[in-house]
Order: C-alpha cells, then sequence, then structure tokens
C-alpha cells in the first residue's frame, strides 16, 4: 500500500475515479411498469429528477406484480405501479411506508376495424366484455400479473366471467408485445391509454371502448419499508416522492404529449 500511493500519478487517477463514483446513499433502485416505460413518460421525468436531486435511478420496468414483489424482497428501494388494491396490502403487510398516488391516466379496449363483438362506442367495459366472450371474438391478455392484468381480470370478475376457451389467449408479456401479438391475431385487449398513444402508429387495432368509470388507470409510488428493510435508500426514495408532487413534476407529467394528445394527468 505504502508503495502504491509513493506513485503520485496513480494516487491522482485513484482520487479521480472514487469522485467519479456516486455516494451510494445517492443510488436508487426502482422498480415500474412496463407501461410507464413504453409510454416514454420516463425518458422525460427520470433526466429532470436525477438532475433535480442529484441521483442516478437504476430502473427495473417489469409489471406492478413483479414490481411490488422485487420489493417485498427488498431488491429495490421505491416502486412506481398502477394497481391500487395490490399497492394497499403492500403497505398494510409493511413492505411499504405510504401510498402517493402522483398520476392517473385511463385503460381503454382495442380490437379489429371490423369489431366482430360490436363494443365500438361502449364506455362500460363489463359489457364490452361480456360481448366479445358471448361472440367467442379473440381477446388477448398479458397474462403477467402487472397492473393491466389485474384490471383486466377485475373487469371480467364484475361481469361474472371466468375467460376460458380458445378464443381467450394469455400471452405472459408486456402491454408493447401484447398489442403487437393482438394486432397479429386481430383480437381484443386491454390497454392503458399512455402505451396506446405511443404505439397506435404500429397496430392494425382501433380504440373501440373507453371514458367508463371502471376504466380509471391511478399510478401510485411507495417507498420500501426501511423498518423491513434497512439497507434501502429510504431518505432517497423520499426526495423522489416529494418532487413527483412539486409543481416541476406536474408541469413535466402534464405537458408530455404524443400526437398531441395529453397521455397522464398529475395528482394535485
Amino acid at each position: 500500500m505504502k508503495h502504491l500511493f509513493a506513485n503520485p500519478l496513480m494516487f491522482f487517477l485513484l482520487l479521480l475515479a472514487s469522485q467519479a463514483l456516486p455516494a451510494a446513499d445517492a443510488m436508487l433502485r426502482m422498480a415500474t411498469t412496463t407501461s410507464t416505460e413504453n409510454s416514454g413518460l420516463l425518458d422525460v421525468i427520470q433526466p429532470a429528477f436525477e438532475e433535480a436531486l442529484d441521483i442516478k435511478v437504476h430502473v427495473i420496468a417489469v409489471g406492478t406484480g413483479k414490481a411490488l414483489e422485487l420489493g417485498r424482497r427488498g431488491d429495490v428501494d421505491v416502486v412506481l405501479v398502477h394497481a391500487k388494491p395490490a399497492e394497499e396490502a403492500f403497505v398494510a403487510a409493511g413492505y411499504g411506508v405510504s401510498r402517493h398516488e402522483i398520476m392517473y391516466n385511463d385503460f381503454i379496449i382495442v380490437g379489429p376495424e371490423d369489431d366482430p363483438a360490436s363494443v365500438h362506442g361502449l364506455r362500460d367495459a363489463g359489457k364490452a366484455l361480456q360481448k366479445i366472450a358471448a361472440a367467442s371474438a379473440k381477446f388477448v391478455s398479458r397474462g403477467d400479473d402487472s397492473g393491466t392484468h389485474k384490471k383486466e381480470l377485475a373487469i371480467w370478475h364484475q361481469a361474472s366471467i371466468e375467460p376460458r376457451g380458445r378464443w381467450y389467449r394469455q400471452v405472459g408479456q408486456g402491454m408493447g408485445k401484447t398489442l403487437q401479438i393482438a394486432g397479429e391475431m386481430q383480437a381484443y385487449t386491454l390497454v392503458d391509454r399512455g402505451t396506446w398513444l405511443a404505439y397506435r402508429a404500429n397496430t392494425p387495432l382501433k380504440l373501440l371502448v373507453a371514458d367508463g368509470d371502471d376504466l380509471k388507470n391511478a399510478y401510485g409510488i411507495i417507498a420500501v419499508s426501511p423498518e423491513r428493510f434497512p439497507d434501502v435508500r429510504f431518505a432517497v426514495a423520499e426526495r423522489l416522492i416529494h418532487w413527483l408532487a412539486s409543481s416541476e413534476a406536474h408541469a413535466l407529467i402534464a405537458a408530455y404529449r404524443v400526437d398531441g394528445e395529453q397521455l397522464f394527468y398529475p395528482v394535485n
């Protein structure tokens, strides 16, 4: 060790390297949904909050179920997801510290232009799914325990239908891939509006069902509990949550558009 630091050049290089590495408490691991990433919103807000908070964030984009599982294992510091009942259960079980709703959009049902189940124009998603099932019209489900998948299953349940049969296909994929498969199959699917607006130019599917009371899509952020996992970067997670509630964050979220259409609405 003495010989190492006897070399002034080597000492200087090591000093520069150590300064270039971010402090451990300034690194944040965030699990979020594929829909958040697919929509393009993260490309806008992540550089802004990293600069404002002087942190680096490692984003893991998975379905909501997998994101919450990462939180339950203490493998991430914060989760940004969209399945309110599952989020509330996560907090109630002691894995997270409070749920903060930061923005929302809505889900829609898209499908083939010829609309074999005749659902176009409906605002009740449950009635739309009843008609799709009655017609045995092809439907592609994400089938991945994501927030979108959870919402889809809740609507089937409310419609008193257990989807099964050759017309119903679960693909275990993210939203972008699910839209691609549904387009290739000329099938119906449930999608969040943000991802739809980002991907619609690349699919033959059409927006058919929207604006229903049962289609709201709220996004919540939760810091993982430091009591359960002492090594999580709770203070940094709290700083991010506080920033997402700021006027700066709200302005960025509200201003983000695809083809002139607003994708997300901040919660004040």
